[in-house]
Protein backbone atom coordinates (compact mmCIF):
# COMPACT_ATOMS: atom_id res chain seq x y z
CA UNK A 1 0.00 0.00 0.00
CA UNK A 2 2.28 2.59 -1.02
CA UNK A 3 -0.85 5.23 -0.99
CA UNK A 4 -1.59 4.23 2.47
CA UNK A 5 1.99 4.87 3.87
CA UNK A 6 2.99 8.37 1.91
CA UNK A 7 -0.60 9.74 3.14
CA UNK A 8 0.52 8.85 6.73
CA UNK A 9 4.32 9.60 6.40
CA UNK A 10 2.37 13.33 5.11
CA UNK A 11 0.22 13.69 8.02
CA UNK A 12 3.28 12.93 9.96
CA UNK A 13 5.54 15.43 8.53
CA UNK A 14 2.33 18.46 8.82
CA UNK A 15 1.71 17.88 12.64
CA UNK A 16 5.28 16.70 13.76
CA UNK A 17 7.89 19.27 15.41
CA UNK A 18 5.08 21.52 16.60
CA UNK A 19 5.50 22.82 20.15
CA UNK A 20 3.07 21.25 22.97
CA UNK A 21 1.72 24.39 23.65
CA UNK A 22 0.73 25.32 19.97
CA UNK A 23 -1.57 22.11 20.03
CA UNK A 24 -3.01 23.45 23.18
CA UNK A 25 -3.71 26.81 21.64
CA UNK A 26 -5.10 24.76 18.32
CA UNK A 27 -7.23 22.83 20.85
CA UNK A 28 -8.90 25.86 21.94
CA UNK A 29 -9.48 27.17 18.65
CA UNK A 30 -11.35 24.48 17.51
CA UNK A 31 -13.82 24.08 20.60
CA UNK A 32 -14.75 27.89 20.13
CA UNK A 33 -15.38 27.45 16.63
CA UNK A 34 -17.47 24.04 17.51
CA UNK A 35 -19.31 26.15 19.40
CA UNK A 36 -19.96 29.36 16.76
CA UNK A 37 -23.57 30.18 16.99
CA UNK A 38 -24.70 33.86 17.27
CA UNK A 39 -22.28 34.66 14.09
CA UNK A 40 -23.78 32.31 11.74
CA UNK A 41 -27.66 32.46 13.22
CA UNK A 42 -28.41 36.11 13.93
CA UNK A 43 -30.46 37.20 11.54
CA UNK A 44 -32.67 34.30 11.54
CA UNK A 45 -32.99 34.46 15.04
CA UNK A 46 -34.01 38.38 14.71
CA UNK A 47 -36.37 37.64 12.17
CA UNK A 48 -37.94 34.33 12.73
CA UNK A 49 -38.21 33.86 16.18
CA UNK A 50 -38.24 37.70 17.23
CA UNK A 51 -39.92 38.95 14.49
CA UNK A 52 -37.87 41.74 13.54
CA UNK A 53 -37.53 43.55 10.40
CA UNK A 54 -34.65 42.63 7.92
CA UNK A 55 -33.64 46.22 8.48
CA UNK A 56 -33.04 45.97 12.07
CA UNK A 57 -31.22 42.79 11.77
CA UNK A 58 -29.15 44.41 9.28
CA UNK A 59 -28.67 47.15 11.55
CA UNK A 60 -27.78 44.82 14.60
CA UNK A 61 -25.32 42.70 12.59
CA UNK A 62 -23.84 46.09 11.97
CA UNK A 63 -23.33 46.55 15.21
CA UNK A 64 -21.71 43.77 16.04
CA UNK A 65 -19.34 43.79 13.46
CA UNK A 66 -18.77 47.52 14.53
CA UNK A 67 -17.89 45.94 17.71
CA UNK A 68 -15.33 43.58 16.05
CA UNK A 69 -13.45 46.63 14.32
CA UNK A 70 -12.99 48.62 17.59
CA UNK A 71 -11.59 45.52 19.76
CA UNK A 72 -9.29 44.24 16.49
CA UNK A 73 -6.94 47.01 17.66
CA UNK A 74 -8.13 47.31 21.40
CA UNK A 75 -7.25 43.22 21.80
CA UNK A 76 -3.62 43.47 19.76
CA UNK A 77 -3.04 46.63 22.29
CA UNK A 78 -3.42 44.65 25.34
CA UNK A 79 -1.77 41.49 23.77
CA UNK A 80 1.23 43.48 23.80
CA UNK A 81 0.32 45.38 27.79
CA UNK A 82 -1.15 42.54 29.70
CA UNK A 83 -0.15 39.56 27.87
CA UNK A 84 -1.65 37.14 25.80
CA UNK A 85 -2.59 34.87 27.83
CA UNK A 86 -4.78 37.57 29.86
CA UNK A 87 -5.94 39.31 26.87
CA UNK A 88 -7.54 35.90 25.75
CA UNK A 89 -8.81 34.69 28.89
CA UNK A 90 -10.80 37.98 29.27
CA UNK A 91 -11.98 38.00 26.26
CA UNK A 92 -13.03 34.47 26.37
CA UNK A 93 -14.76 34.75 29.48
CA UNK A 94 -16.67 38.00 28.72
CA UNK A 95 -17.73 36.55 24.78
CA UNK A 96 -18.96 33.40 27.19
CA UNK A 97 -20.96 36.16 29.41
CA UNK A 98 -22.46 38.62 26.78
CA UNK A 99 -23.79 35.56 24.68
CA UNK A 100 -25.65 33.94 27.65
CA UNK A 101 -26.99 37.45 28.33
CA UNK A 102 -27.98 37.93 24.45
CA UNK A 103 -29.60 34.82 24.65
CA UNK A 104 -32.34 36.28 27.33
CA UNK A 105 -32.75 39.44 25.64
CA UNK A 106 -35.94 40.56 23.79
CA UNK A 107 -36.27 44.42 23.98
CA UNK A 108 -34.84 46.07 20.78
CA UNK A 109 -32.71 48.15 22.00
CA UNK A 110 -30.74 45.51 24.32
CA UNK A 111 -30.57 42.99 22.04
CA UNK A 112 -28.50 46.09 19.51
CA UNK A 113 -26.47 46.79 22.64
CA UNK A 114 -25.83 43.48 23.67
CA UNK A 115 -24.88 42.32 20.20
CA UNK A 116 -22.00 45.30 20.12
CA UNK A 117 -20.58 43.71 23.33
CA UNK A 118 -20.27 40.80 21.76
CA UNK A 119 -18.80 41.42 19.11
CA UNK A 120 -16.10 43.22 20.66
CA UNK A 121 -15.52 40.46 22.92
CA UNK A 122 -15.32 37.57 20.79
CA UNK A 123 -13.30 39.36 18.35
CA UNK A 124 -10.85 40.85 21.03
CA UNK A 125 -8.99 37.38 21.53
CA UNK A 126 -7.70 36.70 17.64
CA UNK A 127 -4.68 39.20 17.73
CA UNK A 128 -3.49 37.52 21.03
CA UNK A 129 -3.59 34.33 19.72
CA UNK A 130 -2.34 34.85 16.53
CA UNK A 131 0.35 36.59 18.73
CA UNK A 132 1.09 33.81 20.62
CA UNK A 133 1.58 31.42 17.69
CA UNK A 134 4.42 33.73 15.94
CA UNK A 135 5.68 33.62 19.84
CA UNK A 136 6.07 30.28 20.49
CA UNK A 137 6.54 28.00 16.69
CA UNK A 138 9.84 28.73 15.25
CA UNK A 139 10.06 30.52 12.32
CA UNK A 140 10.45 28.02 9.34
CA UNK A 141 7.22 26.25 11.08
CA UNK A 142 4.76 29.13 11.07
CA UNK A 143 3.32 28.41 7.76
CA UNK A 144 2.45 24.83 8.32
CA UNK A 145 1.36 25.97 12.01
CA UNK A 146 -1.03 28.72 11.02
CA UNK A 147 -2.74 26.75 8.26
CA UNK A 148 -3.55 24.13 10.59
CA UNK A 149 -5.26 26.83 12.39
CA UNK A 150 -6.65 27.98 9.55
CA UNK A 151 -7.98 24.71 8.80
CA UNK A 152 -9.17 23.88 12.58
CA UNK A 153 -11.25 27.19 12.28
CA UNK A 154 -12.76 26.00 8.91
CA UNK A 155 -13.15 22.40 10.47
CA UNK A 156 -15.22 23.86 13.99
CA UNK A 157 -16.92 26.25 11.44
CA UNK A 158 -18.80 23.56 9.33
CA UNK A 159 -19.68 21.23 12.25
CA UNK A 160 -20.89 23.89 14.39
CA UNK A 161 -23.19 25.60 10.88
CA UNK A 162 -24.81 21.93 10.68
CA UNK A 163 -25.16 21.49 14.22
CA UNK A 164 -26.35 24.62 14.74
CA UNK A 165 -29.00 23.99 12.40
CA UNK A 166 -30.38 21.35 13.96
CA UNK A 167 -30.06 23.53 17.16
CA UNK A 168 -31.84 26.61 15.83
CA UNK A 169 -35.20 24.30 15.21
CA UNK A 170 -35.49 23.52 18.96
CA UNK A 171 -34.73 26.58 20.68
CA UNK A 172 -32.52 29.32 19.29
CA UNK A 173 -31.91 30.53 23.05
CA UNK A 174 -30.22 27.03 23.27
CA UNK A 175 -27.76 27.88 20.87
CA UNK A 176 -26.81 31.15 22.39
CA UNK A 177 -26.32 28.88 25.57
CA UNK A 178 -24.02 26.54 24.03
CA UNK A 179 -21.69 28.74 22.75
CA UNK A 180 -21.82 30.14 25.89
CA UNK A 181 -20.95 27.00 27.36
CA UNK A 182 -18.01 26.10 24.58
CA UNK A 183 -16.51 29.66 24.92
CA UNK A 184 -16.06 28.38 28.61
CA UNK A 185 -14.51 25.55 28.02
CA UNK A 186 -12.03 27.26 25.43
CA UNK A 187 -10.99 29.54 28.53
CA UNK A 188 -10.52 26.67 30.43
CA UNK A 189 -7.93 24.78 28.25
CA UNK A 190 -6.43 28.08 27.76
CA UNK A 191 -5.80 28.83 31.72
CA UNK A 192 -4.88 25.64 32.25
CA UNK A 193 -2.41 24.60 29.49
CA UNK A 194 -1.72 27.38 28.02
CA UNK A 195 1.37 29.75 29.00
CA UNK A 196 2.16 33.10 28.53
CA UNK A 197 4.46 33.99 25.78
CA UNK A 198 4.96 37.44 25.15
CA UNK A 199 8.54 38.40 24.62
CA UNK A 200 10.12 40.41 27.54
CA UNK A 201 11.61 43.50 26.81
CA UNK A 202 15.36 43.65 27.41
CA UNK A 203 18.16 44.95 25.97
CA UNK A 204 17.33 47.32 22.75
CA UNK A 205 13.77 46.70 23.03
CA UNK A 206 13.96 47.95 26.69
CA UNK A 207 13.05 51.53 27.04
CA UNK A 208 11.24 53.98 24.98
CA UNK A 209 13.36 53.33 22.48
CA UNK A 210 11.65 49.95 22.20
CA UNK A 211 8.55 50.92 23.04
CA UNK A 212 5.97 49.71 19.58
CA UNK A 213 2.48 51.81 20.14
CA UNK A 214 -0.63 52.55 17.55
CA UNK A 215 1.22 55.32 16.02
CA UNK A 216 4.44 53.01 15.41
CA UNK A 217 2.03 50.95 13.46
CA UNK A 218 0.28 53.58 11.38
CA UNK A 219 3.02 55.15 10.33
CA UNK A 220 5.01 51.53 9.35
CA UNK A 221 4.58 52.15 5.76
CA UNK A 222 5.53 49.01 4.26
CA UNK A 223 2.86 47.39 6.91
CA UNK A 224 0.08 49.86 6.39
CA UNK A 225 0.69 48.94 2.71
CA UNK A 226 -0.08 45.29 3.56
CA UNK A 227 -3.42 45.86 5.61
CA UNK A 228 -4.49 47.94 2.81
CA UNK A 229 -4.15 45.09 0.33
CA UNK A 230 -5.52 42.35 2.75
CA UNK A 231 -8.68 45.04 2.59
CA UNK A 232 -9.14 44.67 -0.76
CA UNK A 233 -8.19 40.86 -0.70
CA UNK A 234 -11.58 40.47 1.64
CA UNK A 235 -13.46 42.59 0.07
CA UNK A 236 -13.63 40.28 -2.57
CA UNK A 237 -13.74 36.96 0.02
CA UNK A 238 -16.60 38.46 1.49
CA UNK A 239 -18.62 38.60 -2.07
CA UNK A 240 -19.10 34.86 -1.78
CA UNK A 241 -21.68 35.44 1.33
CA UNK A 242 -23.12 38.66 0.54
CA UNK A 243 -22.99 39.26 -3.30
CA UNK A 244 -23.41 36.10 -4.41
CA UNK A 245 -26.55 34.96 -2.22
CA UNK A 246 -28.04 38.29 -3.52
CA UNK A 247 -26.94 37.60 -7.23
CA UNK A 248 -28.19 34.27 -7.32
CA UNK A 249 -31.34 35.29 -5.75
CA UNK A 250 -32.35 37.48 -8.83
CA UNK A 251 -31.07 34.97 -10.89
CA UNK A 252 -33.81 33.19 -9.80
CA UNK A 253 -31.79 30.34 -7.71
CA UNK A 254 -33.13 29.07 -4.51
CA UNK A 255 -31.47 29.60 -1.28
CA UNK A 256 -30.79 25.80 -1.55
CA UNK A 257 -28.69 26.33 -4.90
CA UNK A 258 -26.86 29.13 -3.13
CA UNK A 259 -26.33 26.60 0.07
CA UNK A 260 -25.34 23.86 -2.03
CA UNK A 261 -22.65 26.14 -4.37
CA UNK A 262 -21.17 27.80 -1.18
CA UNK A 263 -20.96 24.57 1.00
CA UNK A 264 -17.76 23.69 -1.43
CA UNK A 265 -15.78 26.56 0.36
CA UNK A 266 -15.61 24.92 3.88
CA UNK A 267 -15.96 21.39 2.18
CA UNK A 268 -12.65 22.52 0.01
CA UNK A 269 -10.89 24.07 2.94
CA UNK A 270 -11.10 21.19 5.33
CA UNK A 271 -9.79 18.89 2.18
CA UNK A 272 -7.25 20.91 0.80
CA UNK A 273 -6.10 23.40 3.40
CA UNK A 274 -2.87 20.90 4.60
CA UNK A 275 -2.08 19.32 1.20
CA UNK A 276 -2.34 22.46 -0.26
CA UNK A 277 0.17 23.69 2.85
CA UNK A 278 2.49 21.50 1.90
CA UNK A 279 2.93 22.52 -1.28
CA UNK A 280 3.15 25.66 -0.80
CA UNK A 281 5.26 26.05 2.29
CA UNK A 282 8.97 26.30 0.36
CA UNK A 283 7.65 28.41 -2.43
CA UNK A 284 8.38 31.92 -3.33
CA UNK A 285 5.53 34.24 -0.78
CA UNK A 286 5.41 36.94 -3.68
CA UNK A 287 4.40 34.69 -6.54
CA UNK A 288 1.92 32.63 -4.26
CA UNK A 289 0.32 36.34 -3.46
CA UNK A 290 0.12 38.02 -6.34
CA UNK A 291 -1.65 34.59 -7.60
CA UNK A 292 -3.91 34.18 -5.20
CA UNK A 293 -5.02 37.50 -5.55
CA UNK A 294 -5.83 37.72 -9.13
CA UNK A 295 -7.38 34.08 -8.32
CA UNK A 296 -10.19 35.42 -6.23
CA UNK A 297 -10.64 38.77 -8.33
CA UNK A 298 -11.32 36.61 -11.88
CA UNK A 299 -12.93 33.11 -9.83
CA UNK A 300 -15.48 35.95 -8.80
CA UNK A 301 -15.29 38.04 -11.87
CA UNK A 302 -16.04 34.57 -13.51
CA UNK A 303 -19.08 34.63 -11.72
CA UNK A 304 -20.95 36.64 -14.33
CA UNK A 305 -20.47 34.16 -17.01
CA UNK A 306 -22.79 31.41 -14.78
CA UNK A 307 -26.02 30.27 -15.58
CA UNK A 308 -26.87 27.07 -13.80
CA UNK A 309 -25.36 25.91 -10.51
CA UNK A 310 -22.94 23.76 -11.79
CA UNK A 311 -20.84 26.85 -12.85
CA UNK A 312 -21.56 28.83 -10.05
CA UNK A 313 -19.72 25.84 -7.87
CA UNK A 314 -16.97 25.97 -10.34
CA UNK A 315 -16.40 29.64 -9.36
CA UNK A 316 -16.60 29.16 -6.08
CA UNK A 317 -13.64 26.48 -6.22
CA UNK A 318 -11.60 28.66 -7.86
CA UNK A 319 -11.82 31.43 -5.42
CA UNK A 320 -11.45 29.32 -2.61
CA UNK A 321 -8.15 27.55 -3.97
CA UNK A 322 -7.46 31.45 -3.89
CA UNK A 323 -7.75 31.37 -0.16
CA UNK A 324 -6.59 28.44 0.62
CA UNK A 325 -3.07 29.92 -0.97
CA UNK A 326 -3.55 33.46 0.23
CA UNK A 327 -4.60 32.86 4.54
CA UNK A 328 -1.62 30.94 5.52
CA UNK A 329 0.91 32.84 3.49
CA UNK A 330 -0.49 36.71 3.98
CA UNK A 331 -0.44 35.82 7.60
CA UNK A 332 2.78 34.93 7.51
CA UNK A 333 3.91 38.24 5.87
CA UNK A 334 2.32 40.27 8.54
CA UNK A 335 4.45 38.19 10.94
CA UNK A 336 7.71 38.71 8.96
CA UNK A 337 6.98 42.46 8.80
CA UNK A 338 6.08 42.93 12.68
CA UNK A 339 8.70 43.07 15.59
CA UNK A 340 8.22 41.15 18.63
CA UNK A 341 7.37 43.77 21.17
CA UNK A 342 4.61 45.18 19.02
CA UNK A 343 3.30 41.55 17.72
CA UNK A 344 -0.27 41.90 19.19
CA UNK A 345 -0.65 45.76 17.89
CA UNK A 346 0.07 44.71 14.48
CA UNK A 347 -1.84 41.46 14.03
CA UNK A 348 -4.43 43.36 15.83
CA UNK A 349 -4.33 46.55 12.63
CA UNK A 350 -4.36 43.28 10.35
CA UNK A 351 -7.23 41.69 11.72
CA UNK A 352 -9.15 44.85 11.88
CA UNK A 353 -8.37 45.18 7.48
CA UNK A 354 -10.59 41.95 7.64
CA UNK A 355 -13.38 43.17 10.42
CA UNK A 356 -13.67 46.90 7.96
CA UNK A 357 -14.51 45.12 4.90
CA UNK A 358 -16.85 42.79 6.74
CA UNK A 359 -18.41 46.04 7.08
CA UNK A 360 -17.97 47.67 3.05
CA UNK A 361 -18.96 44.21 1.26
CA UNK A 362 -22.04 44.50 1.96
CA UNK A 363 -22.38 48.33 1.09
CA UNK A 364 -20.91 47.66 -1.69
CA UNK A 365 -22.29 44.83 -3.19
CA UNK A 366 -25.25 46.34 -2.64
CA UNK A 367 -24.89 49.30 -4.35
CA UNK A 368 -23.33 47.91 -7.49
CA UNK A 369 -26.00 45.18 -7.79
CA UNK A 370 -28.77 47.87 -7.55
CA UNK A 371 -27.67 50.74 -9.45
CA UNK A 372 -25.63 48.57 -12.11
CA UNK A 373 -26.59 45.00 -11.81
CA UNK A 374 -24.69 41.86 -10.46
CA UNK A 375 -21.86 41.92 -13.74
CA UNK A 376 -20.35 44.87 -12.56
CA UNK A 377 -19.79 43.39 -9.33
CA UNK A 378 -17.81 40.63 -10.70
CA UNK A 379 -16.23 42.55 -13.02
CA UNK A 380 -15.50 45.42 -9.95
CA UNK A 381 -13.96 42.06 -8.04
CA UNK A 382 -11.65 40.64 -11.29
CA UNK A 383 -10.01 44.71 -11.05
CA UNK A 384 -9.78 44.92 -7.05
CA UNK A 385 -8.08 41.27 -7.36
CA UNK A 386 -5.70 42.26 -10.26
CA UNK A 387 -5.12 45.65 -7.62
CA UNK A 388 -4.04 43.61 -5.16
CA UNK A 389 -2.07 41.47 -7.29
CA UNK A 390 -0.06 44.57 -8.43
CA UNK A 391 -0.04 45.70 -5.05
CA UNK A 392 1.58 42.64 -3.53
CA UNK A 393 4.13 42.31 -6.35
CA UNK A 394 5.54 45.84 -6.02
CA UNK A 395 4.87 45.54 -1.92
CA UNK A 396 7.76 42.01 -1.74
CA UNK A 397 9.97 43.65 -4.13
CA UNK A 398 10.91 45.85 -0.86
CA UNK A 399 11.10 43.36 1.74
CA UNK A 400 13.70 42.87 4.33
CA UNK A 401 15.47 40.10 4.17
CA UNK A 402 15.25 38.93 0.85
CA UNK A 403 18.81 38.80 -0.40
CA UNK A 404 21.25 36.76 1.45
CA UNK A 405 23.93 38.05 3.59
CA UNK A 406 26.85 39.19 1.25
CA UNK A 407 30.11 36.45 1.85
CA UNK A 408 32.18 39.39 2.83
CA UNK A 409 30.04 40.89 5.54
CA UNK A 410 30.56 37.90 8.84
CA UNK A 411 27.62 38.35 11.12
CA UNK A 412 28.48 38.84 14.23
CA UNK A 413 26.93 36.43 17.01
CA UNK A 414 25.97 37.70 20.16
CA UNK A 415 22.73 38.39 22.40
CA UNK A 416 21.10 41.12 20.01
CA UNK A 417 20.42 37.46 17.84
CA UNK A 418 18.28 36.98 20.10
CA UNK A 419 16.13 40.36 20.40
CA UNK A 420 13.26 41.28 18.07
CA UNK A 421 13.99 43.89 15.32
CA UNK A 422 11.94 46.35 14.54
CA UNK A 423 9.74 46.42 11.30
CA UNK A 424 11.34 48.89 9.47
CA UNK A 425 15.36 47.76 9.99
CA UNK A 426 15.83 45.27 7.57
CA UNK A 427 16.54 41.52 9.06
CA UNK A 428 19.34 39.46 8.29
CA UNK A 429 19.13 36.10 7.67
CA UNK A 430 19.50 33.53 10.60
CA UNK A 431 22.43 30.81 10.41
CA UNK A 432 21.16 27.71 9.44
CA UNK A 433 18.47 29.05 7.68
CA UNK A 434 18.29 27.54 3.94
CA UNK A 435 17.13 30.07 1.21
CA UNK A 436 13.26 28.39 1.18
CA UNK A 437 13.60 29.64 5.08
CA UNK A 438 14.44 32.99 3.96
CA UNK A 439 11.80 33.36 1.30
CA UNK A 440 8.93 32.27 3.60
CA UNK A 441 7.03 34.84 5.46
CA UNK A 442 5.66 32.83 8.29
CA UNK A 443 2.36 32.48 8.73
CA UNK A 444 -7.29 33.70 9.04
Amino acid sequence: MPSAVSLRRAARETVSGLPREFWWLWTSTLVNRLGAFVATFMVLWITLDLGGSAFYAGLVVSLHGLGGVLSSLGGGVMADRIGRRPTMLLAQLSTAASVAVLAFMRDPVAIAAVAFVVGMASNASRPAVQAMMADIVPEKDRVRAFSLNYWAINLGFAVSSTAAGFVAEVSYRAGFLVEAGMTLVCALVVFLKVPESRPEATGATAGPAGDVGLGTVLRDRRFMSLVGLSFLVALIFQQGFVGLPVAMGEAGFTPADYGLAVALNGVLIVALQIPVTRFIQHRDPKRLLVISSLLAGYGFGLTAFAGSVGVFALTVCVWTLAEIVNAPTQTGLVVRLSPAQGRGRYQGMYTMSWSVAALVAPLMSGFVIDRYGADWLWGLCALVGTAAGLGYGALMRRLPGEEPVPAEVPRQAGPADEEPVPADVPRQAAAGDTPADRRNPSVH
